[in-house]
């Protein structure tokens, strides 16, 4: 470990940060670009095979951006993706980014520093950043914006210019050091672990987004919500967002100890997919019939059908997404982790006047009020394991095979967990995330 992240570890000031020296390499979770057809034939692509841990050179600091020194991070399905090489490796999005001037094409390398989730201290700003300064603690959120463009002071996520933060940009949160715009940075909740507070941003403003926000759902009091995935990182949180704003959460998960958990998060009402069977990754053959079983099953248990659908897996349960949905009711959704390619039968769509919404990442204001919720202690961060850096293949893994839940972490720079909370008043007049989630 390099001097300056001695200091951050230990707590240094600003004055201590200021004075040492930037590391010229530093270790991150990084894909290569030789490996990309390394997958070809494969059945299982193995994470763990195409993530690789190492030092790769520390970039020049563009004047709107800030250098975090990363204290934990978080695994996302995107990060899956990534190690994949799917839909198509993410070394094109590099090379297209590359393309617009001279600071985009410092990511248009032959390796990619992964990871959409960070917390840390910034150590270092570019000469145009106002409202940040070395020492700050942060969160980083992972919708990386073009400022320029008119469309993102609409919106954020309209801009053309928007991109997947360690996904479609290097430099990602996955590492030591990580490079963000400083349109990014949130202040870190003070009662938070690091690892706590890297967990949250992409999925739980994610799940703001669809639900909450005047952009996805506008889920109101009463409100029946079917999850899908709901033990997973977006479910957990979109669990908790359902139970906080009066609405009746319907989970769908995979075994009896992810249905307890969501029953600990707020499920008011918990489906296995072997019930309605619906089992693996391919959409069942007659979604109807699945739809029928699974919307028995809501209305016995709340006298009603969904409102809305928080849709995510994508191939294997759209149809059935569709079906199950109200008339008038909304599916909401922002992946397709079992595959982009969707059936359905159109008919239950536009005869019962149903509404497919597409919500992608959350604006900074969006992320904002998530920070606040999180800070009032009404939002309980998600985590259940962490594992260090140089178990970032593993924890990729953890979430590639579903074996996971909530969201998984893994601590960069600090050096164990349970660091990083520095009001601990403040902690103990909140729900412990851990007695809210786990």
């Amino acid at each position: 470990m390099d001097a300056l992240a001695q200091a951050v570890v230990a707590g240094a000031d600003r004055t201590e940060l200021e004075r040492l020296p930037v590391p010229g390499r530093f270790t991150a979770a990084h894909l290569r670009a030789e490996d990309v057809d390394s997958f070809a034939g494969v059945a299982d692509k193995d994470v763990r095979k195409s993530i690789h841990l190492g030092d790769v050179p520390m970039p020049e600091l563009a004047p709107n951006e800030v250098l975090v020194a990363v204290m934990a991070s978080g695994i996302n399905y995107n990060t899956v993706w990534s190690a994949m090489f799917e839909p198509i490796p993410t070394f094109a999005f590099l090379k297209h980014f590359g393309r617009q001037d001279r600071w985009a094409a410092r990511h248009d390398q032959p390796f990619h520093v992964i990871g959409s989730d960070a917390s840390g201290v910034v150590v270092r700003t570019g000469s145009g950043v106002r409202r940040w300064q070395v020492g700050d603690q942060v969160v980083v959120s992972p919708v990386y914006v073009d400022e320029e463009d008119p469309a993102t002071h609409a919106d954020g996520m309209l801009g053309t210019g928007m991109l997947a933060w360690g996904f479609e940009t290097n430099y990602g949160g996955l590492a030591h050091y990580s490079v963000a715009r400083a349109s990014q940075l949130l202040p870190k909740p003070a009662h938070l672990t690091w690892e706590e507070a890297a967990s949250n941003p992409l999925c739980a403003g994610t799940a703001y987004r669809m639900l909450v926000s005047d952009r996805g759902a506008r889920m109101t009091q009463g409100d029946v919500v079917l999850i899908w995935g709901a033990a997973g990182g977006l479910g957990a949180y979109a669990v908790q967002l359902v139970r906080n704003g009066g609405g009746i959460a319907v989970g769908v998960v995979s075994s009896e100890r992810k249905a307890e958990y969501a029953r600990r998060l707020g499920c008011q009402v918990v489906v296995n997919r072997e019930e309605i069977g619906l089992t693996g990754s391919e959409p069942p053959a007659d979604p109807s019939a699945v739809g029928k079983r699974l919307g028995k099953l809501i209305r016995a248990a709340t006298g009603e059908d969904p409102h809305i659908v928080f849709e995510h897996v994508g191939r294997a349960t759209f149809g059935v997404s569709v079906f199950v949905v109200r008339r008038g009711g909304a599916v909401v959704t922002c992946g397709s982790s079992t595959g982009y390619q969707h059936e359905f039968d159109n008919r239950y769509l536009w005869m019962r006047l149903k509404r497919v919404i597409g919500s992608h990442g959350s604006n900074l204001h969006e992320q904002a009020a998530v920070n606040r919720l999180l800070d009032l202690g009404h939002l309980a961060p998600a985590l259940t394991e962490t594992y260090p850096l140089t178990d970032t293949a593993e924890a990729a893994r953890l979430v590639q095979s579903n074996a996971h839940m909530g969201k998984i972490g893994v601590l960069s720079l600090a050096p164990t967990p349970g660091l990083g909370v520095t009001d601990p008043v403040r902690r103990e007049g909140v729900a412990r995330p851990a007695d809210r989630t786990c």
